[in-house]
């Protein structure tokens, strides 16, 4: 794999990569993490996901070892040290050639086996950098497929979802049921029938010329680019409500999108097995994601982002 990793702040090569297997993160899934992307190889919004960070490490009382600063640092000396061997993908979108994708990963650490985390002697910092992969130019021209996962009857999620953990069996399973049917996503849909947030996404509908998100108290994580991407809409004068999103309300959307750090904004033109509006990005999604092209700035500004090629 063509990646740079750092191990507490030692640089190793990605083939000899180790953690011990006592490590907490391993065992049980005891740790917090972040992904960060570049333009131009600068991070973005890093601030933000350095607090998300800091908060999901709270919400599981995990003392994170070093201060944000040095967490920059680290982060930054990782990604200068990341050698760009990958090999130029002709259907990637423009934006993403030559940037990096960084996850952050701090576990409790190794001790003793056992529950109890007072175990664990002291925490671990791994960050990796690895050339970005995201979805393909003609993803955000055709749109994607979503599948629902979940819902009443359906299997239930655990842990905490406003903290960023390692604990991800269900969104695993989730993304499973999802490929297995044609889809790019998984909808996570809680007991009620509603749509809280996608595997690895946050999801938004358009209704009406309206904006409409779940809200934080829904039960979904507070994602970095969905918090950017409700300022734009308010820059850009299009009314915003944050409720509750039913899934048969999703389906009978004008438009819908997803967002996240490799995303961006990913039209959406079929839920499960029934179309989005015209099953084909709309307008609203196409202004939105042109509002973040400019605003995220880095030299891959150009190129159509939404609409049918």
């Amino acid at each position: 794999m063509n990646a740079t990793v750092s191990i507490d702040g030692d640089l190793v090569p990605a083939g000899k990569a180790r953690v011990p297997v006592f490590d907490r993160g391993f065992l049980y899934g005891d740790s917090v993490y972040e992904v960060v992307r570049t333009y131009d190889l600068e991070p973005f919004e890093l601030g933000p996901h350095l607090a998300r960070l800091t908060a999901s490490a709270e919400r599981i009382a995990l003392r994170l070892p070093w201060s944000g600063e040095r967490m920059e640092r680290e982060l930054r000396r990782v990604v200068q040290a990341s050698a760009d061997e990958a090999i130029p993908d002709p259907a990637a979108a423009p934006w993403n050639v030559g940037e990096r994708s960084v996850r952050i990963v701090v576990t409790r650490g190794s001790g003793e086996m056992g529950l109890d985390p007072g175990l664990a002697a002291h925490p671990t910092v791994v960050i990796i950098a690895v050339p970005l992969s995201g979805p393909p130019l003609s993803a955000y021209r055709l749109g994607v497929s979503v599948w629902p996962f979940g819902g009443p009857g359906g299997p239930s999620r655990g842990g905490d979802p406003a903290a960023k953990t390692g604990e991800h069996l269900f969104h695993v399973l989730a993304v499973r049921e999802a490929l297995a049917h044609d889809a790019q996503e998984a909808l996570l849909v809680d007991r009620d029938g509603r749509v809280t947030e996608g595997a690895s996404s946050n999801v938004f509908a358009i209704r009406d010329g309206v904006l409409e998100t779940p809200p934080l108290q829904a039960g979904l994580l507070a994602g970095v680019t969905r918090a950017f991407v409700l300022g734009l809409a308010r820059d850009l004068g299009i009314p915003v409500r944050e409720q509750p999103l039913p899934l048969e309300g999703l389906e009978r959307a004008d438009e819908a999108f997803l967002t996240s750090t490799v995303r961006e904004v990913l039209p959406v033109v079929r839920v499960g097995n029934r179309r989005v509006g015209s099953a084909a990005p709309g307008p609203v999604t196409a202004r939105i994601h042109a509002a973040f092209r400019e605003r995220a700035g880095g030299g891959h500004k150009r190129g159509k982002v939404a609409g049918p090629g």
